[in-house]
């Protein structure tokens, strides 16, 4: 979070101030029922007087408090104490949250730490003066927080006020709050999770083997516990049956560093690893004290909503969710759980420098001219202006908040001192963060295309850039795939979807790619567009992503369950019509078209009608897409999606991207909560796969699908491997780990 004071400027922003000062949560400003011209007037005049100056405070470019520094000597509070030089009286006011808005977690914190911080860059400021109405007791816990002490009560004309100081001494001594999600309650939710989580899927991929207790449960060294063992290697741990024979507390990194060894983490890694399992654990516990929505809640909960509430991240990976370069602040603003709306920072980058590829039909002066309006695109334009610079020079570049802040303007300096990246400001648009972290969707304007920027964090086992060379060929890879997916009438039946990644753009001009050495620098400075699916839902659908079907609320309440009670279908039915919209055309693409997508959790997205998921969208095409044939026809452009690898390898398309990887999670959960019996979801699995034979006698048998057995592919054995980067991305199969072979759930018995 970036905050930020600027001198308020009365004629434009007295609206503004008007909904602020007369919202009944600021009944202690003393402006109920005042008009905006009265409201106008009383900071005209503040405007034009020396002893008192009003401001407007932002955050990320946003306008979220009013603050008013004053000179107590020329002010009511002169006959009630002995002024000092130095003294600077203060008012603060932080916007009350617009209707349906999320509650910003530590905003009123925040915003008094950059108003005091503001007051004190002055060196001439050594004490600040405050007087707020005695009835006014969280303003009054607020200014304790930052080091003011009251001294006593006084009677001023409008109100009896607690007269409290503040030295720029005791402001230095303060710290924040500690954060209310990191409490030992908390944490030790946290660790008992990700424990469990860790034996399971450690397990898996036997790493770890458990062995019976003799008591009916399992252990580990000295850890007890409780599991269902289910075909698939797949473990249900439950995490409150955890503990060590000693009675010590449950530590998940000192579980993980005791294990480095067995985990096969290289020396030089384990620091790394161990702080991406501490971001997960900080995470987590973030998460569980703040869940708004459980389970029955979010079945009827909104698409955003839905996506905000997801706890658990890649439901394989252990460090799933370790954002490594997010400080608090960052969490609070940018992490898809806190919900909060962002702004993006919008660059202008020289054409000559810079790169913009589109798909079909769309050209660069259409596109931008659907994402910005034309007030903004002037804004833009007379900013360059401004400068000297001409607008036909250049392009618009959307990049993340962070990444202004901590990358482009610091590792890009040069370029932005040449004027070759000019900083233009945020965009009226207000998105949320998707799961993928670095992705946004548009809150403002659903119908507009999600932003997917460079995000130059570490996160489960990558730097999260965005390779503008990488990209130009991301539209066309999108369009083909999107016109095989259009003329294949087995999966216009099934409703499935393509959201296209329709327009790239990225700054090519930096030191970083005239050098010719290959580094992370040159994925900093780039982004891409996709299609919303909001314009293409009928009436009475809605969406979720296909994560939220793993989701478990903080008392272990299910979604997938609340939502086969909610839709009034037997589940086997329910489950059968999900499995038509996902498995089916996963199927098919693969058997027809020699296609693998990476449909996951988080890639895809569901569409619901009354609860029942009844088609799907594919999305994160371009990264995650390929080819497997040396002889289908590809455009020269696309050519990068072709992949050589056997029959074997192109299964696992399926029966590891599919099965292994999402379906064994929403099996265990259906059957241990007695909806669906593990062994019945598998035979309805089956059943797809068979019937999508049946319908095409010419692709039956071709990869055999339904064989005894099939490799044992392993994710976190990748992580383990190399935290910092998992698997090489143009040779990704190449990559791959495996131990063993698992038995083929759907193999006849």
């Amino acid at each position: 979070m970036t905050f930020t004071l600027e001198p308020l400027d009365v004629d434009a922003h007295a609206e503004v101030l008007h909904g602020w000062v007369t919202h009944p949560r600021s009944v202690y400003w003393g402006m109920q029922g005042a008009t905006v011209d009265a409201v106008h007037k009383a900071y005209a005049q503040i405007e034009v007087d020396p002893h008192h100056h009003a401001w407007l405070g932002r955050l990320d470019g946003e306008p979220v408090f009013l603050a008013e520094t004053y000179d107590p000597a020329h002010s009511e509070l002169a006959a009630h104490y002995p002024v000092a030089t130095g003294d600077v009286g203060m008012h603060v006011l932080v916007a009350p949250p617009a209707p349906g808005a999320p509650v910003r977690h530590g905003l009123t914190s925040g915003v008094m730490r950059a108003v005091m911080s503001f007051v004190f860059d002055d060196p001439r400021a050594l004490r600040v003066v405050v007087e707020p109405d005695e009835r006014n007791a969280a303003i009054a816990h607020k200014n304790a927080e930052v080091g003011f002490v009251e001294q006593g009560r006084v009677r001023l004309s409008d109100k009896v006020a607690r007269l409290s100081f503040c030295t720029r001494e005791a402001y230095t001594l303060t710290g924040p709050e500690p954060p209310a999600h990191l409490t030992p309650a908390t944490m030790a939710v946290a660790h008992r999770r990700l424990i469990a989580k860790a034996i399971a899927e450690f397990s898996h991929e036997r790493i770890l083997a458990p062995e019976p207790d003799g008591t009916g449960g399992y252990a580990l060294g000295d850890l007890r516990f409780t599991a269902r063992r289910y075909p698939l290697e797949h473990w249900v741990v439950d995490p409150a049956s955890l503990a060590h024979r000693d009675g010590r507390p449950l530590d998940a990194l000192a579980f993980v560093a005791g294990l480095a060894g067995t985990l096969g983490i290289p020396d030089r890694l384990v620091g790394t690893y161990l702080e991406e399992i501490a971001a997960t654990l900080a995470g987590a516990a973030w998460k569980h004290h703040h869940e708004r929505l459980d389970s029955a809640a979010l079945v009827h909960a909104g698409f955003q909503d839905i996506e905000a509430a997801m706890t658990e991240g890649h439901p394989g990976f252990v460090a799933n969710n370790g954002r490594i370069g997010f400080g608090l602040a960052d969490h609070e603003a940018y992490a898809p759980e806190a919900g909060q709306p962002v702004r993006l920072v919008w660059l202008a980058v020289l054409r000559a420098e810079s790169a913009f590829t589109a798909g079909h039909g769309v050209t660069e002066a259409q596109f931008y001219a659907g994402e910005l309006d034309a007030d903004t695109r002037e804004r833009f334009a007379a900013r360059l202006r401004s400068l000297g610079l001409d607008p036909a020079d250049y392009r618009y570049l959307p990049a993340h908040p962070w990444q202004w802040e901590h990358k482009h303007a610091i590792t890009f300096a040069p370029d932005v001192a040449r004027r070759a990246i000019v900083p233009l400001g945020s965009g009226p648009d207000r998105y949320r963060a998707q799961q993928s972290i670095r992705t946004f969707f548009n809150t403002d304007r659903p119908d507009r295309h999600y932003v997917k920027t460079a995000l130059a964090i570490q996160n489960m086992g990558f730097l999260r850039g965005l390779s503008p060379a990488y990209m130009r060929a991301t539209p066309p890879i999108n369009d083909w795939v999107a016109d095989v997916v259009a003329a294949d009438d087995t999966l216009r039946e099934c409703g499935f979807g393509v959201l296209r990644e329709v327009a790239s753009v990225g700054f090519t001009g930096d030191a970083y790619h005239r050098s010719g050495f290959p580094s992370p620098h040159q994925r900093m400075l780039a982004a891409l567009w996709r299609e919303s699916p909001l314009p293409r839902l009928a009436p009475g659908e809605r969406l979720a992503t296909m994560a939220s079907l793993l989701h478990r609320d903080r008392a272990g309440s299910s979604l997938v369950g609340a939502l086969i009670a909610a839709s009034g279908l037997p589940a086997e039915r329910w489950v059968a019509t999900y499995l038509r919209a996902y498995v089916r055309p996963v199927v098919h693409c693969i058997l027809r078209h020699d296609l693998a997508f990476m449909p996951h959790g988080e890639n895809l997205i569901l569409v619901l009608d009354g609860h029942v998921p009844t088609r799907v969208f594919m999305k994160d095409i371009g990264e995650e897409v390929a080819v497997m044939s040396l002889d289908r026809p590809l455009p020269p452009e696309i050519e990068r999606i072709r992949i050589d690898v056997s029959d074997d390898v192109k299964a696992l398309a399926l029966h590891t991207d599919v099965f292994d990887g999402f379906l064994r999670h929403l099996a265990g959960i259906l059957d241990s909560d007695g909806v669906l019996p593990w062994d019945r979801f598998w035979a309805l699995v089956a059943d797809c796969v068979a019937t999508h034979g049946a319908d095409h006698p010419d692709l039956r048998g071709r990869l055999q699908l339904a064989r005894p057995k099939f490799r044992h592919s392993c994710l976190n054995r990748l992580q383990l491997r190399n935290t910092l980067q998992m698997v090489d991305l143009t040779d990704q199969a190449g990559s791959l780990l495996f131990a063993g072979t698992l038995a083929n759930p759907i193999a006849p018995r």
